[in-house]
């Protein structure tokens, strides 16, 4: 019980800190992996570390795929490192306190960024938006060991950098280069302090296999960050995108466990969808400014193999559904103009989300 409950803990609370997928924004701001009371000492540590890679290359506007920007040579390529490290330690059998920070690595490659001459990449290095978290088993552990819910809430802090320049090609006054703030999907923190919400759970259907879920929204009330897109020399449309939005961001997980015995035990493999995603409108405050708002559903297979103080866990979501969905600047010109207009964005086909965990 206390091997699964550990595994548990990794597999979910770990693994949601891996948001994906490409131009729509959504950075590694979730959970820090949680002991949970089940299985661990009041007083006792643990530390996490995950990283995730993906590469974004396919546009969608809505769930239509535009092939042929592929075919043309215009799609945008974001390639993202991150690292995401966090510390928790175990207050009481039930309580539980956690911090963590990413630290990300991107690339974005594009043509139209750099004049439409020539493609051209932009980067990014540094920490991300730390994170703060409690968390509360909400049923005794003691006494229900079976199945169990746990409850979330902290403050993601805007740590780090959302106004982070490179050079932009054939862009400046006499067509030379511009040091400009890079693209939103490559900026290592929104400038926004957030609120962010998290439920986790799991129950035993026999001794080996066990269902799991969890679901974290990050409420970010800060309406713009300041930063400039220059969206606004694309075209004229586009105006009101000038600055960057302080978007919330989602993610639901639902799944099944399974835990290995003889030759293979200490491993265990899953199976589950994720579904995570910026909406278009923020729940509290004003969603002016730019964003690409969107949703991504994936098939999520696993594998985690479980020593006596630590863990391995390697998680392949594939994406199954991409969509970007209309921004509010798109339904505003839609609606001026008469004729419907739709943004699009770049999504990853995969993304990699490697992990290892340690008590002590």
């Amino acid at each position: 019980m206390r091997s699964f409950i550990f595994t548990l803990a990794v597999l979910i609370t770990c693994h949601t800190t891996s948001f994906t997928q490409g131009c729509v924004a959504l950075r590694g701001t979730g959970t820090s992996c949680n002991v949970t009371g089940q299985q661990s000492a009041p007083g006792q540590w643990q530390f996490n570390m995950g990283y995730r890679y993906f590469k974004s290359f396919r546009h969608f506007k809505g769930k239509e795929e535009q092939e042929e920007r592929q075919k043309l040579g215009t799609e945008v390529i974001n390639w993202q490192h991150l690292l995401d490290l966090s510390i928790q330690k175990q207050i009481s059998p039930r309580w539980s306190l956690a911090v963590g920070i990413p630290i990300g690595a991107n690339q974005r490659s594009s043509l139209y960024e750099h004049g439409r001459t020539e493609r051209h990449s932009t980067e990014s290095f540094g920490i991300g938006d730390m994170r703060i978290m409690a968390y509360r088993w909400m049923i005794d552990p003691a006494k229900h060991s079976k199945g169990n819910f746990q409850l979330g809430a902290g403050l993601k802090l805007p740590t780090g950098d959302y106004n982070y320049q490179d050079y932009f090609f054939n862009v400046g006054p006499d067509g030379t280069k511009e040091m400009r703030p890079v693209d939103q999907s490559i900026q290592l923190g929104d400038g926004g302090t957030g609120v962010a919400l998290e439920l986790n759970g799991f129950y035993h259907i026999t001794p080996l296999a066990n269902i799991y879920g969890n679901a974290y929204y990050l409420f970010n009330p800060r309406e713009v960050n300041g930063t400039r897109t220059y969206r606004e020399t694309l075209s004229a449309t586009l105006a009101n995108e000038s600055i960057m939005s302080v978007p919330d961001q989602y993610l639901a997980r639902i799944g099944f466990n399974y835990n290995f015995l003889g030759n293979l035990k200490g491993f265990s493999a899953s199976l589950g969808g994720r579904l995570e995603g910026i909406p278009v409108y923020d729940l509290i405050g004003s969603s002016a400014g730019f964003r690409r708002p969107g949703y991504i559903v994936s098939i999520e297979p696993g594998i985690s193999y479980q020593m006596k103080k630590s863990a391995l866990f390697l998680y392949v979501p594939v994406a199954m559904v991409r969509n970007r969905t209309q921004s509010v600047t798109d339904k505003e010109n839609s609606e001026i103009t008469g004729t419907y207009r739709h943004g699009d964005a770049a999504f990853a086909d995969y993304a990699i989300n490697l992990g290892y965990s340690i008590r002590f």
